[in-house]
């Protein structure tokens, strides 16, 4: 065929100016497969590869084919959403940028089940980290609420992404699984892949190699949900934060479920370029508290129930103060509970439950904090004269930093706060307007998250 021994001098051209190396990566698998009406049609593995030759081959890919084909030749791409289904190929039209092509697809979708589609792996979920072995509370209940949406309604676009934020071991990692549990329970077909940043990162790493990056950019694109734990590893991996986008970008447009899990909130994430971070803010971000006291006994009666164990109040309640950090660590007492009294012997008592959580949860001495500290605290960060807080000037600097110290004042010390207004000479209601102020920029000023920070380090040491 004419056109294909014109095609084959285009790649000539071609590897001459980007070099082998980036050649084999990109062009070796492309395919002319028609022509005609003076348009060319390439067949490629995957969108990827089209969105990278118009975002970023484009010049090169036009002066070739005016070369070898002549002037007003049509480009056209073909791939197979399902790799060798006719039935699932999709043809872009006249593309001129990847970027302006949304309205310019022509798609016919097989019909075959979704397990037919390219190689697959397990979904890497754990089947007792279910939503029936999550304990809910006021500290988890809104978390728990959407994501029990999300899994029972995945074909609504509602909730896409879902970040969920908190410490390590409040139980994130189980209420992302529970979501990908259920989407499989409703429809065993759907293809869920649980994966951690660091494993998305090593498969990277194995593709990049292999010289096989576009490849499993278009793998993790088949899926119909994707639970990624542990975002923050992601931080300052420029070459993996750039395979998760062409993914993050496809799923979202198809309503496919993304879903994450990290140790902060995407504002305070640090080395991930800003558009990636923008993406994440698309649906809903919410934090995991550590789990309040009620929680606390609720966990610690379940796992005690599923163990054997029979816990009274007391030893419930005696756990439930003392631990106040994590899920992890509530289950760390009770299995060492478990284990003490099957290998000794004797019942579980107090004096046991004691010697268990001596050995499991770190006490610390918390330093004193009162209203003193935090006014002169406060000032020195904010560059003030403690006495201008309590004047009655309006200044940003000034109504700024009274407002950190009722915040503060409310989360460090005991005083109510009618009781902070009358030692700042402030009513009542300006104080609950201010330490509420306070908390809701908290959600989206990482400059005023830093600046408690900055002050609580000051006064806690």
């Amino acid at each position: 065929m004419d056109y294909q021994i014109k095609w084959n001098r285009c790649l000539e051209k071609i590897r001459a100016n980007i070099g082998e190396d980036r050649f084999n990566v990109w062009f070796s698998k492309v395919r002319a497969h028609d022509f005609r009406d003076n348009k060319l049609a390439l067949l490629v593995p995957s969108r990827f590869y089209m969105e990278k030759f118009e975002d970023d081959f484009y010049n090169l890919l036009r002066g070739a084919i005016k070369a070898e084909f002549g002037p007003g030749v049509q480009l056209a791409y073909d791939y197979y959403v399902i790799n060798g289904d006719r039935d699932s190929k999709v043809t872009i039209q006249n593309p001129e940028h990847s970027h302006l092509l949304k309205n310019k697809l022509e798609q016919t979708f097989s019909n075959k089940p979704v397990e037919s589609r390219t190689q697959w792996t397990d979904s890497q979920l754990n089947s007792a980290l279910n939503f029936e072995n999550y304990c809910v509370g006021r500290s988890n209940k809104l978390p728990f609420t959407i994501a029990e949406h999300i899994a029972n309604h995945p074909e609504k676009p509602d909730f896409n992404p879902f970040f969920l934020y908190g410490n390590v071991g409040v139980g994130k990692t189980h209420l992302i699984q529970a979501i990908g549990i259920r989407i499989k329970e409703r429809n065993p077909r759907a293809k869920v892949l649980f994966v951690t940043m660091r494993q998305f990162q090593n498969l990277y790493a194995n593709a990049t190699i292999k010289k096989e990056i576009p490849d499993f950019i278009n793998w993790f694109q088949q899926m119909d949900a994707i639970l990624f734990d542990d975002l923050q590893e992601l931080s300052n991996k420029s070459g993996t934060a750039e395979a998760l986008f062409p993914i993050f970008n496809h799923l979202h447009q198809n309503n496919k479920k993304l879903i994450f899990t990290c140790d902060r909130p995407p504002m305070e994430l640090d080395g991930i370029a800003d558009r990636l971070i923008d993406r994440f803010k698309w649906g809903i971000t919410e934090p995991l508290e550590n789990p309040d006291y009620e929680l606390r006994r609720k966990i610690l009666s379940f796992k005690a129930r599923k163990n054997g164990l029979d816990l009274s109040d007391e030893i419930i309640d005696m756990i439930a103060m003392s631990s106040t950090n994590s899920v992890r660590e509530l289950e760390g007492i009770v299995m060492g509970l478990y284990t003490r009294s099957i290998t000794d012997n004797e019942p579980i008592t107090a004096a046991l439950a004691e010697k268990v959580i001596s050995h499991l949860v770190k006490k610390v001495e918390k330093k004193s904090v009162n209203f003193d500290m935090i006014v002169e605290n406060t000032a020195e960060f904010y560059r003030l004269n403690p006495d201008a807080i309590f004047s009655k000037s309006r200044l940003r600097d000034i109504a700024d930093a009274r407002q950190m110290i009722m915040y503060l004042c409310k989360k460090h010390t005991g005083l109510s706060s009618p009781a902070i207004g009358a030692k700042l000479n402030r009513k009542h209601a300006t104080v609950l307007h201010g330490i509420n102020a306070v908390a809701d920029r908290l959600e989206v000023s990482r400059e005023l998250s830093d600046a408690v920070a900055a002050i609580e380090k000051a006064m806690l040491g």
